[in-house]
């Protein structure tokens, strides 16, 4: 069930004044969920939440965080065509493009619960001691990667799934020991809260602290706002305009303690076609172009599979971000 309210932790609350609704391109008209924007009171209970969780979730095994991100994967199944629908009645994207996205999702929670399970991502090194060495002595010297702390993730309009709550964002984060705060974006709100009660359900299935997640709504700047400048965040996912993200990250390096922030921003890819090569085959060209704004197969690899491809390698790297060497 759709109900508007925030998720703070494994509690729904709404206490503001501020409500919107989201739209259905197809239909032309509003959905009928009215969503309540999270209050400063709310941020704040959720950013402390977040904070005490990590100090339990910092120290789970990666084997036991693999079990709880195959448990995101397994719920967000689990809503099959409630998420599908809605989806769909939130985007006007095809019931095609929702699935390939939810599959997409659900591989990269995959992804990251093979990673964590191994631990080699620590990158632990021993440098031992060498009192006698001249002309001073070595100390011993231990490194490792460690969490850093509450990540705030920002839900992107153009991918409601694979980049917003359960995104790679958020489960690069989780993978990495970092509780998330998902700041929904509001054009998909109510597919948001339904992934977000998967990660919930998931969390508490396998035995994740409360505040390990939160999902808050926001149709204003402010909210955003207030979550980067909390100091109890650390670190800050991004997709989106340039002007959005830049405005984050100057808020970010603008903080009496600043902290990072991985941003995409600005993603508007150029085509470029040449002369000769439109006299030689423009129709076919014509045809692929048509199939990657339709989502169509081109040569029978879906063009949302070759681009998928190419966001591992951005997603490990925010994986590292939300670690620090100790």
């Amino acid at each position: 069930m759709i109900t508007g309210k925030n998720y703070i932790g494994n509690q729904q609350s709404a206490e503001g004044n501020t409500t919107y609704k989201t739209f259905n391109p197809q239909l032309n008209i509003e959905n009928d969920t009215v969503f309540t924007e999270a209050t400063s009171e709310e941020i704040v209970a959720a950013a402390y939440l977040a904070s005490d969780a990590f100090e339990v979730y910092r120290q789970i095994s990666g084997a036991k965080k693999a079990e709880f991100l195959n448990s995101i994967a397994s719920e967000i199944l689990a809503l099959d065509e409630l998420l599908i629908q809605t989806y769909c009645a939130e985007t006007g994207l095809p019931e095609g493009r929702a699935r390939g996205e939810r599959g997409r999702t659900i591989n990269q929670l995959k992804l990251f619960a093979d990673l964590v399970t191994e631990e080699s991502w620590v990158e632990a090194t021993i440098d031992k001691a060498q009192p006698e060495r001249q002309p001073m002595a070595k100390s011993d010297i231990r490194k490792m990667l460690i969490p850093i702390g509450p990540v705030v993730v920002f839900g992107a309009s153009n991918f409601p799934l694979a980049f917003s709550t359960a995104g790679g964002d958020t489960v690069s984060a989780l993978a990495s020991g970092c509780p998330v705060i998902v700041k929904s974006h509001p054009m998909h709100s109510a597919t948001g809260e339904l992934v977000a009660s998967a990660i919930i359900k998931a969390a508490q299935k396998t035995g994740m602290p409360n505040g390990v997640f939160s999902n808050l709504n926001g149709k204003s700047i402010e909210v955003g706002q207030k979550l980067v400048r909390h100091p109890k965040v650390k670190a800050v996912g991004f997709t989106g305009s340039f002007n959005a993200g830049k405005a984050l990250f100057d808020l970010a390096a603008q903080r009496e303690e600043p902290i990072p922030v991985f941003a995409e921003m600005g993603s508007v890819n150029p085509v470029v076609l040449l002369p000769e090569t439109l006299n030689i085959k423009a129709e076919a060209l014509a045809k692929t172009y048509a199939g990657s704004i339709t989502l169509e197969q081109v040569n029978s690899v879906p063009i949302q599979d070759c681009y998928w491809e190419s966001k591992v390698s951005l997603y490990l790297n925010l994986f590292k971000i939300c670690l620090k060497k100790f």
